[in-house]
């Protein structure tokens, strides 16, 4: 959905907020202090930067003041930090900084800023809709591919395909609600069929244990209906 760089110093913060907003389709790049970030952004196009004020080597509000200064704030950026004076955030805000998360971030106005930022984003004149197109282009093509039903010509059958792999499941729903219906029932399908092994489970999914019990409470898949009896 977006290119998000994250920019913090604990490598906690970072491997949360690239799995949250992995979860929610976005693509993630990480780095770790002042001078990372600047070579990120010079190689890469952002749609939206979570900047950690307090770093060790260039705090954030310089880091924003000197993209400001080079032209390169060309895209919104989010402040965050567990300990900043509103004096400092006042100073971010003035130099272009969307807005400001204080630490610890909660997973509600963390997605909230996110969404903001990036109606934000869309909402400036655009270059070009090159991205949006490669990122439609790439969906399609996986449906194309997919193993459930191939598709024999590109006239005829996406359509029909795409709701022969999706029956059961409501579609006419906000994007975010119909993928947590389709994961909520692809764990409780697994969940079923390894007895609720959460171990087997990890395996099968590709996902750590930790990651696994925090996706499953978030869905609210109910564990203790799938475990074997002792």
């Amino acid at each position: 959905m977006a290119n998000i760089l994250v920019v913090d110093d604990e490598l906690g913060i970072r491997d949360l907020l690239s799995e949250i907003l992995n979860d929610e389709g976005h693509s993630v790049d990480l780095a770790e202090n002042a001078t990372q970030a600047r070579e990120a952004r010079n190689a890469h196009f952002y749609d939206l930067v979570l900047l950690d004020i307090w770093m060790p080597d260039t705090d954030g509000v310089t880091l924003l003041k000197e993209w400001s200064m080079a032209g390169q704030l060309t895209m919104p950026v989010i402040m965050m930090s567990g300990h900043a004076t509103i004096d400092t955030a006042v100073e971010a805000t003035r130099i272009g900084a969307q807005s400001f998360l204080e630490k610890p971030i909660t997973l509600q106005k963390l997605l909230k800023a996110v969404e903001q930022g990036l109606s934000k984003a869309s909402n400036a004149p655009a270059a070009a809709p090159a991205a949006p197109t490669a990122l439609y282009s790439e969906r399609i093509d996986d449906l194309q591919t997919s193993t459930l039903q191939p598709v024999s010509s590109r006239s005829s059958s996406l359509h029909d395909t795409v709701l022969s792999a999706h029956q059961g499941f409501d579609l006419d729903r906000p994007l975010r609600e119909a993928r947590d219906g389709f994961e909520k029932a692809y764990f409780e399908f697994h969940l079923a069929r390894e007895g609720g092994s959460m171990t087997r489970v990890a395996e099968k999914t590709g996902l750590e244990r930790t990651h696994l019990y925090r996706k499953l409470r978030q869905l609210g898949v109910d564990l203790g209906r799938n475990k074997r009896s002792s």
